[in-house]
């Protein structure tokens, strides 16, 4: 598919933050599966990966911050947003090839990861089967199954989803899409309005194509052999690359580099003040801010 300009993705909104005009698009044909990238600016590359209830166009803020300086790379993950639908392949591990997939079609070695939510998840195997391609890395308010205090953290009720799939889930969802993505943006927001509605409207379209709840449904369900991958992930060794653990404020705060300890041997934290989990929704300037810092230290 040939490099188009792109303010991020169809269908655009007016309380989105737009990636810059110049940025490109394409469509990644890899490990078995097509992976929509925006990518552009200059410099070190960063690689910016989205969880779940967003798509890449959560990071348009950041990438406009980092341009200057950086070449950013954001891609959709399998079976979210603008990415291919594929039958399988959710697990981690197997979206860690994407990822190197993606990079390999762009002749793009070293990065700096920037990651939330499932995105973590991702980052966290693909740092873990790529040591030599990381510089640094940012995890956001999210744990990773199998490390720390995970089954701990599945007890909490709000997690109920992680257990929510199969073909009667998805038929219980069909059309209702945004009623059950309210939940998410209500329930791990600080202040729910701070999660715009052109924002949910967008982002309720891209999750109701067809394929898309089941896709997302498969990144929950893929937890358990998440667990087992990253227990030999650890095995090998914790990560020796610098990492910063940042935390909503309302959502796992601090926790989030205890978590991290656990995992790789140079943490810090760093907190989003009157953040809940959607830090680029609900405070993109510090967000970008404390990004860009423990980038530029690098």
């Amino acid at each position: 598919m040939p490099d188009t300009a792109t303010t991020g993705a169809a269908p655009a909104t007016e309380q989105l933050i737009p990636f810059p005009a110049d940025f490109r698009t394409r469509a990644i044909e890899t490990n078995g599966t097509t992976i929509h990238v925006r990518f552009g600016g200059s410099g070190p590359v960063v690689v910016l990966l989205h969880g779940y209830g967003e798509t890449g166009d959560m990071w348009g803020a950041l990438a406009a911050a980092l341009a200057p300086d950086h070449t950013v790379v954001v891609p959709d993950l399998r079976g979210m947003g603008l990415s291919a639908k594929p039958d399988g392949g959710f697990d981690k591990k197997t979206q860690a090839g994407d990822v190197a997939g993606v990079l390999d079609a762009l002749n793009i070695e070293k990065v700096a990861l920037v990651t939330h939510d499932i995105g973590n998840m991702v980052g966290f195997a693909f740092a873990a089967l790529h040591r030599e391609r990381v510089t640094r890395f940012v995890l956001i308010d999210a744990p990773l199954p199998g490390v720390g205090p995970w089954e701990e953290i599945l007890k909490n009720p709000l997690l109920w989803h992680f257990r929510f799939g199969g073909p009667d889930m998805e038929r219980l969802v069909e059309g209702r899409e945004r009623i059950y993505l309210d939940r998410f943006w209500n329930e791990f927001s600080a202040h729910p309005s701070h999660f715009g509605e052109a924002a949910r409207a967008h982002y309720a379209s891209l999750y109701a194509s067809p394929g898309a709840m089941r896709a997302g449904f498969a990144q929950f369900a893929a937890f358990d052999q998440d667990a087992i991958d990253n227990q030999a992930f650890l095995a090998a060794g914790k990560l020796t690359v610098p990492v910063l653990a940042l935390g909503g404020e309302m959502s796992f705060g601090l926790t989030m580099a205890e978590v991290m300890k656990f995992a790789a041997s140079d943490v810090q934290g760093a907190v989003v003040p009157g953040s809940g989990h959607w830090i680029m929704e609900e405070n993109p300037a510090a967000t970008v801010a404390l990004v860009k810092a423990f980038l530029d230290a690098g």
